[in-house]
């Protein structure tokens, strides 16, 4: 009898996928995915961002939609963000109260940042939680960002992981969008047709289509 792999998901078993027939399921084609968008919330006015998840979407503005009815359709949040994966820059993780900004090496860096450009710096607190959205730096590279990062922060927690995002790849909602999350009697921005998310997929889609 051949024996079909096992799965804790069933709609795997349903498939009986077994190690001989395992060859005769087609490889996904390049594309067939969209690209992973990172989901920042800010729980409460004033207390911060954090991130909350991923979400797969064409572009920014699909990824925001996509992050709202995720993660804040039921939970209280005041505002949000999103920045595609590919944007987010991340240092090495440390452990047992070893702060990476203490293993980092800087080399070659610019004194003058005054034509540089901003980043968000996110910190990582504690191994398995979220990362939060520190502050800004203003820096010529990535590496100097660390480097003003590190002369800025006061070191009263160490940090086991940094995010750095450059500050123009990340959408921030506005305070007109920000309104989305008001209870209001006729739902104001609530409904997920409103947004034409499909049409905007479609695009996207077909773009794929023609650079193939």
């Amino acid at each position: 009898m051949t024996a079909i792999l096992e799965s804790l998901d069933p709609r795997v078993k349903r498939m009986g996928i077994t190690a001989e027939n395992l060859n005769a399921f087609p490889t996904p084609p390049e594309n067939d995915q969209f690209a992973t968008y990172q989901v920042i919330i800010e729980p409460k006015e004033g207390k911060g961002y954090e991130s909350a998840g991923i979400v797969h979407a064409p572009d920014a503005e699909i990824a925001f939609l996509f992050g709202k009815e995720q993660y804040s359709r039921r939970f209280t949040c005041s505002g949000m963000a999103v920045a595609a994966t590919a944007d987010v820059l991340a240092s090495p993780f440390t452990e047992n109260k070893i702060s990476v900004y203490d293993l980092l090496e800087y080399a070659s860096l610019e004194e003058n940042n005054s034509a540089g450009e901003f980043y968000e710096v996110f910190h990582l607190y504690k191994r398995g939680k979220q990362h939060s959205h520190w502050g800004r730096v203003k820096a010529v590279n990535p590496e100097q960002a660390l480097y003003e990062a590190k002369e800025a922060y006061d070191h009263s927690k160490p940090v086991y992981n940094i995010w750095l995002i450059a500050s123009d790849n990340i959408f921030f909602a506005d305070e007109n969008i920000k309104q989305i999350w008001d209870t209001l009697p006729l739902k104001t921005h609530r409904d997920v047709r409103d947004y034409k998310a499909q049409d905007k997929i479609n695009a996207y889609k077909e773009r794929i289509k023609s650079n193939l």
